[in-house]
């Protein structure tokens, strides 16, 4: 419990403060890290000079200090050691005894001392912590007496100067410290301004559906972010409209054999009343093939629609197609329903894709059948399956018709997009609509443009394989 505290106040922390936290605590580091190197380093620097010092102090005591008798040693004047904060003495191994000037205080004394001056080292430094001075001993005498020069020096001057050096460093982290968690908190107020914009978008969008692009400002990583959130909007701005035209245009298809149906209904209905006007037989008849025809216009509509609304959705392609099975298929389902004395001219080569079998046979049949309503009694349907050489095949169905005006070529896949010539004929306008979005499932194109025998020509452009 004591741990996750802080990482869940962390976690529920803003994304600006943990940014200044973040920018606070690595500056933090970075000027430990630097002030602890800077500090070592400056000790040992000092310790050694100091060091040197007193090597440098033992070695000339040791050469020009010449005494014969206890008593030019307890007489040394000891004013000239004390100027310099210094304590000497004079280790006698044979006797056991340390001489020091008498007005001065004796140098601390170790084991490793009474070594030097019986000559199994040649010198030993080391800081006594109780008097906090650093002390040195050499070999004193060169004929063979047992003897060290000891000298003591204060480290207290070199401790102020590392104190001082220390609060300097920690008053310097310390500013460093504030500086950087200042600098982060503009550094965050600053660079989340466009986050801040995204955030407020979408609680926008999921408030109110408001579309509404935002404003982008440079071309940063967070610009991007924003171009990324601005194409999501600008997509979903574009489905809505899609299912709000497909909504309209499917109410407006479906408002016309409904109603007369009704208006059919209605007056059989009306017929067989006693107190109302017979109809003959004939009139019957033609009102129940009418309300027929009406019915398969709307089976026909409603199948169109639940095609494409499943088109609509994304689906995992990975079925293997033998494209001409495919084709066949359709082709066989094109001349049952044919009415009129429509021959097909087919040539189809070997291909196979990865894709939906049912969607694509759904997108040939549906070429067929436009080339079969356009296509004069007793004229001829072109059906071609070739390939192009650039990794794909093309599906060609040519008719004998009248052919796309100039004005409808560019509408033609459009949903429930009728030309004035077709808007007599049957069907629900989107046939044409299905081939564009299946074709765009499998990653091709669908086109239309004029045939070589005038009429129409469409051309659905697939990927895959001989």
């Amino acid at each position: 419990m004591i741990i996750l505290e802080p990482q869940g106040r962390l976690r529920r922390a803003s994304l600006r403060a943990r940014v200044t936290w973040l920018a606070a605590f690595c500056v933090a580091g970075a000027v430990a890290l630097v002030s602890f190197g800077a500090y070592m380093i400056v000790r040992k620097s000092v310790y050694d000079a100091l060091d040197e010092g007193l090597r440098s102090r033992a070695v000339t005591v040791a050469t020009g200090f010449k005494v014969t008798t206890p008593d030019e040693v307890q007489n040394y004047p000891a004013a000239f050691l004390a100027a310099g904060d210094v304590k000497m003495g004079l280790l006698q191994a044979n006797t056991g005894k340390i001489l020091y000037p008498k007005t001065g205080e004796p140098p601390p004394v170790v084991e490793e001392a009474w070594e030097v001056a019986q000559g199994e080292r040649g010198e030993f430094i080391w800081t006594d912590h109780k008097t906090e001075t650093r002390v040195i001993a050499v070999r004193y005498g060169l004929d063979g007496s047992e003897q060290a020069i000891v000298i003591a020096q204060s480290m207290q001057p070199q401790r102020t100067t590392l104190a001082k050096l220390s609060v300097v460093l920690l008053l310097i982290g310390g500013a460093g410290v504030l500086l950087a968690a200042i600098a982060g908190t503009a550094v965050a107020r600053t660079g989340l301004r466009p986050v801040q914009r995204l955030t407020e978008a979408t609680e926008r969008v999921a408030n109110t559906g408001d579309l509404t692009p935002i404003p982008v400002s440079g071309d940063d990583e967070l610009a991007r972010l924003t171009h990324s959130f601005n194409a999501m909007l600008g997509a979903v701005a574009e489905s809505q409209e899609r299912q709000r035209r497909l909504v309209a245009d499917a109410g407006h298809e479906l408002r016309t054999p409904l109603t007369s149906m009704r208006t059919n209904l209605e007056l059989l209905l009306a017929s067989e009343r006693p107190d109302s006007p017979t109809l003959s037989e004939e009139d019957k008849r033609e009102i129940q093939s009418d309300v027929r025809g009406q019915l398969d216009e709307l089976t026909t509509l409603i199948g169109d629609l639940v095609e494409l609304a499943r088109e609509d959705a994304p689906q995992v392609i990975h079925e293997p197609v033998d494209l001409v099975e495919v084709v066949e298929r359709a082709l066989d389902r094109a001349r049952r329903r044919a009415s009129n004395a429509v021959t097909f001219d087919v040539q189809l080569q070997p291909w196979t894709l990865l894709g939906d079998s049912s969607a694509l046979e759904r997108a040939v049949l549906n070429l067929l059948d436009n080339a079969v309503k356009f296509s004069p009694s007793g004229s001829a349907v072109r059906l071609s399956l070739r390939q192009v050489g650039d990794g794909s095949a093309v599906v060609e169905v040519a008719d004998a018709g009248p052919g796309i005006a100039d004005a409808d070529l560019p509408h033609v896949f459009e949903r429930f997009y009728r030309s004035s010539e077709a808007r007599t004929l049957p069907g629900s306008g989107l046939g044409l609509a299905i081939v564009k979005q299946v074709a765009q499932r499998h990653g091709g194109t669908a086109t239309a443009g004029r045939a070589p025998e005038g009429g129409a020509l469409f051309t659905l452009r697939l990927p895959g394989r001989p």
